[in-house]
């Protein structure tokens, strides 16, 4: 095991955990999540470049294509640095403010793909129950409105909670459970009055990612509702089958998140093994699969 040098309670530096008890196999576990990032970068840049350049893609399903595409490259530019430098042996060390930042981008960015998922979900339900009035509702303005909006809802909202971070006095290990900083990690090593950041987060969660899942659901039923009136099975079929990629990435975008949630506020007594797993599947998972649902 890694012996971490002891902090004062001053300090403004903090350790990132890695993968414990892994700590001799970083070697190995490079080069998977170098692969991943690999894939998971140049990837989404390739469905950014041709959406880009195909005119015929220039269409409201492929904008939002694209918004999820750019939300997941730069989730990956957000993290890569400190993944990838502790299982390259660089360093673990992150500095508070580097720390903050990078908790304002991932929470910011996992909270605009709840958006965009919302966002496709209105297009799959406008496509198949309203195709004759499709291109007069999403039209390109509304579109723009529509991002301007998820980034607004998703940047701007979680401002307060992470500015106060900043102030909190940390006197505790300043080892932090994963290879990347959140929110909830630096909570944990607060020794100051975190009520309002563990209550804003709560409502937050509730008011988007919770209200952005219903949302989704809601479309789906509608969807069925319609499809189910359809009076050709091959029809059926084939609307439906629209709507499996997007099912996918939401699927994959809720499962590791909700996952992480619950790990971090009923399993505090689990091995920091599951804490680790759970981190990782939430940052890198939803970004790989989504890209393969969309290719």
């Amino acid at each position: 095991m890694l012996a971490f040098p002891p902090f004062g309670t001053n300090s403004s530096t903090f350790l990132l955990a890695g993968f414990p008890g892994l700590e001799q196999e970083y070697p190995w576990l490079s080069i998977p999540f170098s692969c991943i990032y690999a894939m998971v970068l140049s990837g989404n840049c390739l469905v950014l470049h041709v959406i880009w350049t195909e005119q015929s893609l220039h269409q409201p399903m492929f904008y939002f294509l694209a918004m999820l595409a750019f939300t997941d490259l730069c989730m990956g530019l957000s993290t890569v640095r400190t993944v990838l430098g502790i299982l390259w042996g660089l360093s673990q060390e992150v500095s508070l403010d580097a720390c903050i930042a990078q908790t304002y981008f991932i929470h910011g960015l996992s909270l605009t793909e709840s958006g965009v998922l919302l966002a496709m979900a209105f297009d799959r339900f406008t496509t198949i129950c309203n195709l004759l009035r499709y291109t007069s509702i999403l039209t390109s303005a509304r579109i723009i409105k529509i991002g301007l909006g998820i980034l607004v809802r998703s940047f701007a909202f979680i401002l307060a909670p992470i500015i106060r971070l900043k102030f909190f006095h940390y006197c505790r290990s300043h080892i932090l459970s994963h290879s990347f900083c959140l929110h909830q990690d630096l909570l944990r090593l607060a020794c100051s009055d975190i009520r309002f950041n563990s209550f804003y987060a709560l409502a937050l969660v509730i008011c988007t990612l919770f209200l952005d899942a219903v949302l989704i659901l809601v479309s789906y039923i509608l969807i069925l509702h319609s499809v189910l009136t359809i009076a050709s099975q091959e029809e059926r079929f084939k609307s439906l089958q629209t709507c499996v990629s997007h099912i996918c990435a939401v699927l994959v975008f809720y499962i590791p998140i909700i996952g992480l949630t619950m790990v971090h506020r009923f399993g505090k007594h689990l091995s920091p093994v599951v804490h680790v797993l759970m981190g990782n599947t939430y940052i890198i998972f939803p970004p790989l699969m989504t890209l393969s649902s969309t290719v």
